[in-house]
């Protein structure tokens, strides 16, 4: 995009959320909604739009921190009757094709945990939601 130095291209640096919805607009991925929270611990009051985001077909949610530097990819979220509430987490070091899924699971790549583990209640947090563009979708409906 030309955003960063030559030597970024081909290097291990990391990009952060706000760096990924940009590059999935420049390169006409799916479209990434950001969405900051000051504090990990206001996290619990983002699962209804995680729950709704999931519900209605939404993409993994990439999340990036500046305290939490465990980087991380939702791919569901789980609400109890109860204040207790659960992320399944996706660990994007994660690579290659499993032969099935309980590998991964059973790797620690992927797997449920608690909300209140996850996240570092002072961290801020940016979570970029994924959601099909829908100039894609149309080409491929055509």
């Amino acid at each position: 995009m030309g955003d960063k130095p030559h030597g970024f291209r081909g290097s291990r640096s990391w990009i952060g959320c706000v760096e990924a919805s940009l590059c999935l607009d420049y390169f006409g991925g799916p479209q990434g909604r950001l969405c900051h929270v000051p504090r990990g611990a206001g996290l619990q009051g983002e699962l209804e739009r995680l729950y709704s985001h999931f519900g209605g077909g939404g993409g993994p949610v990439m999340v990036g921190g500046d305290a939490d530097a465990r980087s991380k990819a939702l791919l569901g979220v789980c609400l109890g009757p109860g204040p207790e509430a659960y992320v399944l987490v996706l660990d994007p070091h994660c690579w290659g094709a499993p032969k099935n899924s309980s590998e991964i699971q059973a790797a620690g790549w992927v797997g449920w945990q608690e909300i209140s583990t996850v996240f570092d209640p002072n961290s801020f947090y940016n979570l970029c939601l994924t959601s099909p563009n829908s100039k894609m979708q149309q080409h491929a409906l055509d």
